[in-house]
């Protein structure tokens, strides 16, 4: 039996404003399993962004289950939610969340160092990272030295340096042209081939076929699940 990363269970997720009640998530079944690299497809208002927001620990569910690598989420308090998205989910985001005052290697290793690794210890873990992501020779660069690739690539070295149990990447070409777009979907093929779980958060098509399976979200709810041929 394959171990799940991910496993939800009739999430709902619902917001007042002002004095309406508006329904994001209706009964919700989602898993992924350990390696799996997944697409959450949705047009704008579908609910994936909330679905997102979930997987990774920063918003709660008001009814159903979670579990992520077999911690149940759904009782879990404020306090260790903070741990767990720092020790299990490697956050890619459209915008990169970069320091523009720091190098690569400083925006790479501060999460490290906040968990409370050795400064020489996470400067040999981010080599290892940023060798094989092709940026050795810009971690003295800051931010805006770099190309939207290489930020993003820098985003993604940030998040595996931690070696998360989960990579959970939000529009992750959202911001780049077509031609840094397909590198970046290209790496992800990579990371998924070295057995890393991968859900990617998109509204596009043509960026979902790169993942090995998609789930579309219409109107708060699972509507259908696609697997896909290889992509080179």
């Amino acid at each position: 039996m394959e171990e799940q990363i991910i496993s939800m269970k009739n999430v709902c997720k619902s917001y007042k404003i002002g004095t309406e009640k508006l329904n994001v998530l209706k009964d919700v079944d989602f898993t992924v399993n350990k390696g799996e690299f997944t697409a959450i497809l949705g047009p704008s208002g579908s609910g994936k962004s909330t679905l997102m927001n979930i997987i990774g620990c920063m918003d709660t569910l008001d009814s159903g289950s979670y579990s992520l690598n077999n911690i149940p989420i759904h009782m879990t308090k404020e306090k260790e939610l903070v741990r767990i998205r720092n020790k299990e989910i490697g956050f890619i985001f459209q915008n990169y969340h970069l320091i523009p005052t720091y190098n690569v290697m400083q925006n790479i290793i501060m999460p490290l160092l906040m968990r409370g690794q050795d400064r020489k210890s996470a400067e040999r873990d981010c080599r290892e990272v940023v060798e094989m992501l092709g940026l050795a020779d810009r971690l003295r660069h800051k931010p805006s030295e770099l190309s939207g690739g290489q930020r993003q690539r820098v985003a993604i070295a940030r998040a595996l340096c931690s070696k998360p149990t989960l990579l959970l990447a939000d529009e992750p070409t959202g911001a780049l042209d077509q031609q840094s777009g397909a590198e970046v979907l290209r790496l992800f093929k990579k990371l998924h081939g070295m057995g890393n779980t991968i859900v990617m958060i998109t509204h596009d098509m043509n960026v979902a076929k790169w993942a090995e399976r998609t789930v579309n979200i219409i109107d708060g709810e699972i509507s259908e699940q696609t697997v896909h041929k290889k992509i080179s």
